[in-house]
């Protein structure tokens, strides 16, 4: 079993999970970094429990990203189901990717230390933001809206730029130049 792995059979294991995700999630947006005991006390549980599911700083840091990614790539088919692609690749590039990015930096800096003394990052945090661009980039292509010779590896080289944004600045703005630009570089129509 894992570390952050939870009974498949039992809802209030995976309340108590996901409650001490999101209360770790909350901490590390903030300074101070990863209290057990502040995370048991905002997630309603006790220390035990915190320390049952995440038997280090490490394991939980590592449950938190691989969380927070896995939310980020689920919004996806909404944003598909309720806008046309194009619509939603700009919705998710802007309020999603770069978003996380800028709010999340307490959650890289702890990310970095904990795979400095554990582990590699999940390959399956990476896969999951690369699924999500692919199914917009197939979304796109099949609206007719970009070049059907446009690869998903292209498009995320792209979009790591959103790594250079200053959060403290007008990152939404520079995200939608970004997205603009990149977007001219996509289009059908050029």
């Amino acid at each position: 079993m894992t570390a952050g792995a939870v009974n498949p059979r039992r809802a209030d294991t995976r309340r108590n999970n996901e409650r001490i995700l999101a209360a770790a999630a909350e901490s590390l947006a903030g300074p101070g970094g990863i209290s057990f005991n502040a995370i048991a006390k905002r997630a309603k549980v006790g220390v035990g429990t915190v320390y049952r599911h995440f038997p280090t700083p490490e394991a939980l840091i590592l449950a938190v990203y691989q969380r927070e990614v896995r939310h980020m790539a689920d919004v996806v088919p909404e944003l598909l189901e309720k806008h046309p692609p194009e619509q939603a690749f700009r919705i998710w590039a802007v309020d999603h990717l770069a978003r996380y990015m800028m709010t999340k930096r307490g959650l890289a800096d702890a990310l970095r230390a904990a795979t400095r003394s554990q582990q590699e990052l999940p390959a399956s945090a990476f896969e999951a933001v690369v699924g999500a661009v692919d199914t917009l980039v197939k979304a796109n292509v099949a609206a007719g809206t970009i070049r059907a010779d446009l690869d998903t590896d292209t498009i995320m080289r792209g979009l790591v730029g959103l790594l250079f944004l200053d959060p403290n600045g007008d990152w939404r703005g520079q995200t939608a130049s970004l997205v603009d630009m990149l977007w001219r570089g996509m289009a059908a129509d050029r």
